[in-house]
């Protein structure tokens, strides 16, 4: 059960972090996997068309693109 409330504005390196800072972001971690694993597949890409469109060719942006629709399963069939 998650106590710690995150304050930070970001994160730079875990030597900062209080014991229970890290604790909780392993709980949330643990809690983000488990979500994720309960959700099906077709329930997040089903019946949904992605599309990308860049004005500027660019590899790394269309690449980290891809790969974040990958991981929402919006794999081609």
């Amino acid at each position: 059960m998650m106590t710690t409330r995150w304050t930070r504005k970001d994160l730079l390196g875990m030597r900062e972090l209080s014991r229970d800072e890290i604790n909780f972001v392993l709980e949330t971690a643990d809690a983000l996997r488990k979500w994720k694993l309960a959700r099906s597949k077709s329930f997040r890409a089903a019946w949904k068309t992605l599309v990308n469109f860049f004005v500027e060719p660019s590899t790394r942006t269309r690449t980290s693109f891809e790969l974040a629709a990958f991981r929402l399963s919006a794999d081609r069939d």
